[in-house]
């Protein structure tokens, strides 16, 4: 004849849970407030890494051209080739980018030629869109 064996199903106790309940809360506790603010920190970074790219393609728009596009011909010319004046005899194939980025807030990126802070201007208006001196430009890099 068989025995049967009988094993003893364990859980967890309540003090078990509330332990780990407790060691979880203590690291978020932790972690959380370092997270909170950082979402407003990216969007910055990410303005300044697509106006570095929009203006490393714009140098590579007046290597090609011999000037930059005019602040009517816009960054658009950078996607498609521009019509007026200066106009592009050497306008690459395909353009310089695929396409136009938006800030992170959703808003087009400003161009200005001749520009008050360099011979170009590409910046970002930042989340409040009121021209001030929290603009992300490309001035302000490095800031």
């Amino acid at each position: 004849m068989m025995k049967k064996q009988f094993h003893a199903q364990r859980g967890f106790t309540l003090i078990e849970i509330m332990v780990v309940v407790a060691i979880l809360g203590l690291l978020a506790a932790m972690v959380v407030p370092n997270l909170v603010g950082r979402d407003e920190e990216a969007r910055i970074a990410k303005a300044k890494q697509d106006i570095s790219a929009l203006e490393n393609s714009l140098d590579l728009y007046r290597l090609d051209n011999f000037a930059y596009p005019s602040t009517d011909q816009g960054l658009d010319a950078l996607v498609k080739k521009p019509s007026g004046s200066p106009e592009p005899k050497r306008y690459k194939q395909g353009g310089y980018i695929k396409k136009l980025p938006t800030d992170p807030w959703g808003n087009a990126y400003q161009y200005l030629k001749p520009g008050a802070h360099g011979a170009t201007d590409v910046y970002s208006l930042g989340p409040d869109q009121i021209p001030s001196d929290d603009d992300i430009g490309s001035w302000n890099l490095d800031k």
